[in-house]
């Protein structure tokens, strides 16, 4: 078959669909992942084919309102920036919707797999040219008891919680109809059929069942089919300091905000720096993307830092992990039996700060934006001193090397 993966969003987006590619690629399908402009790299270095999306949409996230938006911005700038970022939106989502178009009309392809923010695979859906399967490694785009849409992240009663879903349905349908009127389509498609197809579509919730267990009274076509890692890169080696630094401490911090910016980088490692000095708390840095940075005093006898390093390698070497919350970094932790913080930054990160609360492996996290030396440093203590947050990441890890779910995940697009 012909498979088309295409997925929006950062590089935690991206992951699980080039895990999927490498998986249908080994069985001998040809696979094309049609992400932005930024990921050309990631995709090739994964021996995939490409194709762009263009770059504005990343390049609006990058800019100072997307930074203030997203990151960890409070009070009146982050208003401002969200307001900034949604008015100059629609260049964006137009350029994406475009070319999501152009490479699928072009390739015709078997099936289409894709992400919440990708539309035009949902109109291909309705004028029915082709199958289409979603796929979301973020718990709570369809509904579950106790639980409002992963937009909202809360729990407001059932009755209200069941509002949440309905109102996303309607901003995805609001959505699809504005990019139906950019590409010019003039078949008419009611509001009901288009939330039908974002409702009951097949989807597959690439998340360990450990985690979010698949709700009973799910209808058949949604599945929970466990997290995939895709092929980690070979050409990694840890130079000498970092070997040393290992060596020289037994209980380590690794401390990452992946792919997540925020307008003051330098102040918020300040703050997590200063709390780690003082209870002598050996870590490891991941300054990544630049929501952290190195100060030119840091203590090296304390700290270490790294901008390019595999998880797969440096987690099973420390106690616990002070991360943003994606996806990819929570499953990699709790694969690895890590005891847990999550300091979220955006909406489906404080979902997950929520998970690891309530499956006991860490304390629960303080978003970006509010992290303060007096309410980050007790977490911090907890996280490192509370032995039975690391016993149940343990109990976690066991629980998730069971799972094996490859063969299902490969069924159901393929299927």
């Amino acid at each position: 078959m012909k498979i088309i993966l295409t997925s929006v969003g950062t590089r935690g987006d991206m992951e699980p669909f080039i895990a999927i590619g490498e998986i249908l690629k080994a069985r001998g399908h040809q696979v094309i992942c049609a992400f932005p402009e930024q990921f050309r790299e990631l995709v090739t270095g994964a021996e995939l084919e490409f194709a762009s999306l263009g770059s504005k949409f990343i390049e609006l996230l990058e800019s100072p309102a997307g930074k203030d938006a997203m990151g960890g911005a409070t009070g009146f700038k982050k208003i401002r920036g969200t307001i900034k970022l949604a008015m100059n939106q629609n260049e964006a989502n137009r350029e994406l919707v475009l070319n999501q178009r152009d490479v699928i009309e072009r390739e015709q392809p078997d099936r289409v797999v894709y992400n919440g923010k990708a539309v035009f695979p949902v109109i291909w859906q309705l004028q029915r040219k082709g199958k289409t399967i979603f796929v979301s490694p973020l718990p709570y785009m369809h509904y579950v008891k106790g639980h409002t849409h992963i937009a909202f992240n809360s729990n407001y009663g059932d009755f209200f919680n069941k509002l949440t879903f309905s109102l996303a349905y309607f901003g995805l349908v609001v959505t699809t109809r504005m990019a139906m009127k950019w590409l010019g389509i003039t078949e008419k498609f009611s509001r009901k059929k288009i939330r039908k197809v974002y409702q009951y579509n097949q989807s597959i919730y690439t998340i360990s069942p450990s985690l979010f267990p698949r709700p009973d009274d799910w209808p058949k076509d949604l599945k929970v089919l466990g997290y995939h890692e895709r092929k980690q890169a070979t050409d990694w080696q840890p130079d000498q300091s970092l070997m040393d630094f290992l060596a020289k401490h037994d209980k380590i911090a690794f401390i990452t905000f992946g792919s997540m910016i925020n307008p003051a980088p330098e102040e918020k490692t300040r703050v997590i720096l200063d709390i780690l000095r003082r209870h002598k708390i050996p870590a490891i840095i991941n300054t990544a993307s630049g929501g952290l940075i190195q100060p030119a005093n840091a203590d090296s006898e304390l700290f270490h830092f790294v901008s390019r390093i595999p998880y797969g390698w440096i987690f099973p070497k420390v106690y616990a992990v002070i991360h943003h919350g994606g996806s990819g970094t929570t499953h990699m932790g709790l694969r690895h039996g890590c005891a847990t913080m999550i300091i979220p930054h955006i909406i489906d990160q404080f979902a997950w700060n929520q998970v690891v609360a309530d499956l006991g492996v860490g304390p629960k996290g303080i978003k970006i934006g509010k992290i303060t030396p007096r309410n980050l440093e007790p977490k911090i203590l907890d996280l490192m001193g509370n032995p039975g947050y690391k016993k149940q990441a343990e109990r976690i890890k066991d629980q998730m090397a069971q799972e094996d779910l490859e063969g299902e995940l490969y069924e159901a697009v393929v299927g």
